[in-house]
């Protein structure tokens, strides 16, 4: 019998990272602030979930000024769009084995 979480992708298991990978591939980019608003994370625990991303390098970072205010804006990288459509993939498998 086939694993149904052998194609599982270990990164997305935190539901902030699944959370965070959903989102950018919905928008093509997204503030911090509004990453943690969507989220509802602390900004330690979401900084800590992005940095893990960004060093997966399944999304990239860009910091900035609006005025005076640090503003830190995060995309999904192409590398990290197709690693969550198979991680997407591996779990509808799962689900449809199931059944």
């Amino acid at each position: 019998m086939k694993n149904p979480i052998e194609h599982f992708n270990k990164v997305f298991d935190s539901r902030v990272r699944m959370g965070i990978m959903s989102s950018l591939m919905v928008a093509p980019e997204m503030s911090f602030n509004e990453l943690r608003g969507l989220i509802r994370a602390t900004d330690g625990n979401l900084a800590s979930h992005l940095k893990s991303l960004e060093n997966h390098q399944y999304i990239t970072v860009q910091k900035g000024f609006i005025g005076r205010k640090t503003n830190t804006v995060y995309a999904a990288t192409r590398t990290g769009r197709k690693a969550f459509q198979q991680h997407l993939a591996a779990l509808e498998d799962m689900i449809r084995s199931m059944r």
